[in-house]
């Protein structure tokens, strides 16, 4: 019989989510899994932090049976720290972990195809000089251009790593799409596969079962988050494992209570004692931290220093009345926080529209004194500008809010709008002021452009 291998990743999703987790609610999570006899527990990336680095070393020392693994970064200068994080583990293994999508590559590495594959070889081969045991793990493997994951495979196996592990980031993936990919990676070398089934359209048993039909030597696992849930694995193997002909070392008779136990402690750090919950109103007396839990609830992640920018912009505003909604706040936030220099400068613009004409518009915009233009029509005058716009920069972006105010009364009122871009999960704030209200809006939606340019620089 077949034996399944089941590495679970609970901390790295903890992570991912922002869970307030305690040194003693990590080391107990890793124990608890450690003793349903898991092969392998899986920890977050590590930050520049000691606490993490102490975090990291305990739990190493502290597990007994399964295999520790660690993400080594994103260049060969982060491998021997992260060894040095793990050594101790009685069964250490280093994780390259790597986009091999187009559209991430690009993004977060500025790579293509041939140099991403050097670079998996180079990392590699680095963690092998320091490791006995390294796993590459193919991010967003189901939007690899054809014979790609093929090659990541080959150049992985060459390299040193005894396994593979292959996650749908998109959460697109059905079961027959993890068949074939266990398929494909198989007939090119001879690596260990792991699959890590999303769950985000509900079928992560049912992938987690094709794969290992497809000949799968290992799959991943979460007590949080979207993905395959431990329970579901261990039901389904203890149910069907002669049918499969396969089985895992997990104690299933304890899977229940220990996920359950899990989920009382993640449940618990999710909601921290800063946290404020608002009806739309914000009183003048919230904390610094208390602002700042309202401004993640409303989707921005602002650094230190933005923050202590809104909160001092926020007192001030709070001075002249005691309590501000939250579209005040978020206008704060757009005039107060990330202020980058331009890329982008507005020259001009003609905006046409009508009852029984479609709307038209032209921009000029300048960057790096070179002058480029973008003409496009649009459902009325301010979509056909921000259609131009994005013709000028090549990209759209999610348009998440968009707000318009008169600041001013009367016929000659001075219009403000605010605009909110989301590029990669993250919300770019952008104001403009102008007596024209398209003239603000195409200003607003600049300003947040910019400060998206600036970030991917």
């Amino acid at each position: 019989m077949k034996k399944i291998n089941v590495s679970d990743f609970t901390l790295k999703v903890a992570t991912e989510q922002d869970l307030s987790l305690t040194f003693r609610e990590r080391l107990a999570i890793a124990e608890k899994l450690d003793a349903l006899l898991l092969d392998a527990i899986e920890l977050p990336a590590l930050t520049c932090s000691k606490e993490s680095e102490v975090i990291y070393r305990t739990i190493a020392s502290s597990v007994k049976n399964a295999t520790i693994k660690i993400p080594v970064g994103k260049d060969t200068d982060g491998v021997e720290f992260a060894f040095n994080c793990i050594k101790k583990a009685k069964k250490p293994c280093l994780q390259v972990i790597m986009p091999v999508s187009t559209v991430q590559m690009e993004y977060f590495h500025h790579l293509k195809s041939p140099a991403m594959l050097v670079k998996i070889e180079e990392l590699i081969k680095s963690a092998k000089n320091f490791c006995e045991t390294v796993e590459f793990v193919a991010q967003d493997a189901f939007r690899a251009e054809e014979g790609f994951i093929e090659q990541c495979a080959v150049a992985a196996f060459n390299a040193g790593a005894s396994m593979m592990t292959f996650s749908d980031e998109a959460g697109e993936a059905l079961p027959e799409d993890y068949e074939n990919m266990v398929k494909k990676i198989k007939s090119s070398c001879d690596i260990k596969v792991y699959a890590q089934p999303s769950n985000a359209l509900s079928m992560a048993a049912a992938c987690a079962v094709k794969a290992i039909s497809a000949g799968a030597d290992g799959v991943k696992t979460s007590v949080v988050g979207e993905y395959l849930s431990l329970k579901v694995l261990s039901d389904i193997l203890r149910a069907k494992k002669f049918s499969f002909d396969a089985d895992c070392t997990v104690d299933s008779t304890n899977v229940k209570t220990v996920s359950d136990i899990i989920d009382g402690i993640t449940a618990e750090s999710s909601v921290s004692d800063e946290e404020v919950k608002f009806e739309g109103n914000i009183a003048s007396n919230v904390s610094l931290k208390e602002l700042s839990s309202i401004i993640k609830q409303l989707g921005y992640e602002l650094s230190d220093t933005d923050l202590g920018k809104v909160y001092e912009e926020f007192k001030k505003v709070t001075a002249k009345k005691e309590v501000i909604d939250t579209k005040e706040l978020e206008a704060v936030i757009a005039s107060t926080a990330m202020q980058v220099p331009s890329t982008y400068h507005l020259i001009n613009y003609v905006v046409n529209s009508g009852n029984i004409i479609p709307a038209t518009a032209n921009i000029t915009l300048e960057k790096n004194g070179e002058k480029f233009t973008g003409v496009s029509t649009g459902d009325g005058p301010i979509d056909a500008a921000f259609h131009a716009i994005e013709q000028v920069v090549g990209h759209h972006y999610e348009l998440d809010d968009f707000q318009v105010h008169a600041v001013t009364k009367g016929r000659n009122a001075v219009g403000s709008s605010i605009i909110r871009l989301r590029a990669d999960g993250k919300l770019y704030p952008g104001n403009g002021v102008s007596t024209d209200i398209v003239g603000a809006c195409i200003r607003a939606y600049i300003n947040a452009l910019n400060k998206i340019v600036h970030e991917e620089n």
